[in-house]
């Protein structure tokens, strides 16, 4: 069944834990902050100095991993993964982490991103006698890792991440060593924590707060870190010439509570992205509100630069599952009605602005606007989006529609606003969106200029998604 509300969906996130009795149970809190990034399934890994323990399911953390569950994974050394199906399908197999035997014992992998060279390597493989048991590209690093030559782990990690291509935070656990490693242009974040004496990972420090851990530092982009008895040793296994972070972590994908990308608040951006947008785009209004969760820290960042009344004229229901029975009876607007609902007293005879992170197909945009209009009573409604046009799809770990799709990549700004039916509707310009991040040429903003910083292969598939536009 299609989703009734869409937009871009989150990637995934990581979080591992070296040398703490309780490893498998701080790696589920984490994953738990870091729900947000990915919700189709989550999965736990864990090493008591002898073997790997592995409890993995689909749907959310809490609802897979019982007490009695995460007794079975023993062990002061774990790695966790929340899933969101970037590269694969949607099933158990391709659930994180991945483990593999081969020569050295047995290897277990959680990955963020998404390797853009994966389904070349892996006809290479399979044409050589590889058998792949699932068809998430992360599986593609551990062939690698087991066909290498080299004698020490680690060295079989980096000759492995030198071959593939494309966005990684990778997480690995084997033989009582927790290495973690980002791709040169430390695309996606990861953090390095501290709580206990041990040592924790995550995608975002969010995940460090609930735990009580203490931020130490950022995985540098192209470096690799072991960490074992003997502390911790890091190795700069790629060169990193130009850094691409995912501006749209800011903008959407991350907590507002979490410090990414050399420890930048996001909240604090998103606040200044509405304070821009109003700069750029003002317009006489009775009240801002924000489509929640996403749109709320710019709403109030707008709300405080144009001095115009904030407040929650949406509604949004947090209980509500992946899959639920729709009514026989067609009921108008049902697909946002599930999830969102007007305050009419706040909303009825007046000029509303709404503010939210993005427009992609803009079928949910004309939704909220129509359901403002039709059931919140609003007088006029003026759509103001916090992020330039989404043009083109993410090769990098976010599972965004094809270039097709995206309304944006072949319509103006006023045939967008035609369409979703609002008064007005206006974007945060890209330079606005630039100005706000510190060292902006080390942003990767590809879904809002076209501009890939990762060199693409010679891959039909993508060939053909980048020649539409």
């Amino acid at each position: 069944m299609k989703p009734l509300f869409f937009n871009i969906r989150e990637e995934c996130g990581i979080f591992g834990v070296f040398g703490h009795p309780e490893a498998s149970n701080l790696t589920y809190l984490g994953l738990y902050a870091l729900q947000h990034r990915g919700q189709e399934g989550a999965g736990i890994c864990s090493f008591d100095g002898e073997q790997l323990y592995l409890e993995k399911s689909m749907g959310l953390v809490a609802d897979i991993f019982s007490e009695k569950r995460l007794k079975r994974l023993p062990g002061t050394i774990a790695i966790g993964h929340n899933r969101y199906s970037t590269a694969g399908g949607s099933s158990l197999k391709n659930v994180q982490p991945l483990i593999a035997n081969y020569a050295h014992g047995p290897i277990a992998v959680a990955h963020n991103g998404n390797l853009i060279n994966a389904d070349l390597i892996k006809k290479r493989l399979e044409a050589e006698g590889a058998i792949f048991q699932s068809t998430a590209d992360s599986e593609v690093i551990l062939h690698l890792i087991a066909r290498s030559k080299r004698e020490k782990r680690i060295n079989r990690i980096i000759e492995a991440l030198q071959e593939v291509s494309g966005a990684y935070s990778l997480l690995f656990v084997a033989n009582n060593e927790l290495i973690a490693a980002r791709d040169p242009f430390g695309v996606r974040p990861l953090s390095l924590g501290m709580v206990d004496n041990a040592y924790v990972v995550a995608s975002e420090t969010s995940a460090f707060d609930l735990i009580g851990a203490e931020y130490i530092r950022d995985i540098q982009p192209g470096e690799i870190i072991s960490i074992s008895k003997n502390g911790i040793e890091s190795i700069q296994f790629l060169k990193s010439h130009k850094k691409s972070f995912c501006i749209f972590e800011f903008i959407y994908f991350s907590r507002p509570d979490s410090y990414i990308f050399e420890h930048v608040c996001v909240n604090t951006i998103r606040n200044e992205l509405g304070r821009q947008l109003a700069r750029e785009s003002h317009i006489d209004a009775d009240i801002v509100i924000p489509v929640p969760d996403s749109g709320v820290p710019a709403a109030i960042g707008y709300s405080a630069q144009s001095g115009i009344k904030f407040d929650f004229g949406l509604i949004r229901n947090h209980y509500v599952g992946r899959t639920f029975i729709e009514p026989k009876q067609s009921i108008r607007h049902f697909g946002v009605k599930i999830k969102l609902n007007p305050v009419r007293d706040l909303l009825k005879d007046k000029s509303v602005i709404v503010v939210d992170d993005s427009i992609v197909r803009g079928t949910t945009s004309k939704k909220i606007v129509k359901m403002i209009r039709e059931v919140g009573g609003a007088k006029e409604v003026h759509m103001r989006i916090c992020s330039p046009p989404t043009i083109g799809p993410c090769f990098y770990g976010i599972d965004t529609p094809t270039r097709q799709e995206l309304i944006a990549s072949s319509h103006i700004i006023e045939e967008i606003k035609k369409y979703i039916t609002a008064d007005s509707l206006s974007y945060l310009s890209l330079e606005g969106l630039k100005s706000l991040v510190p060292e902006p040429q080390n942003y990767c903003t590809a879904c809002f200029d076209n501009k890939y910083p990762i060199e693409f292969p010679d891959d039909k598939s993508i060939q053909l998604e980048l020649s539409f536009w």
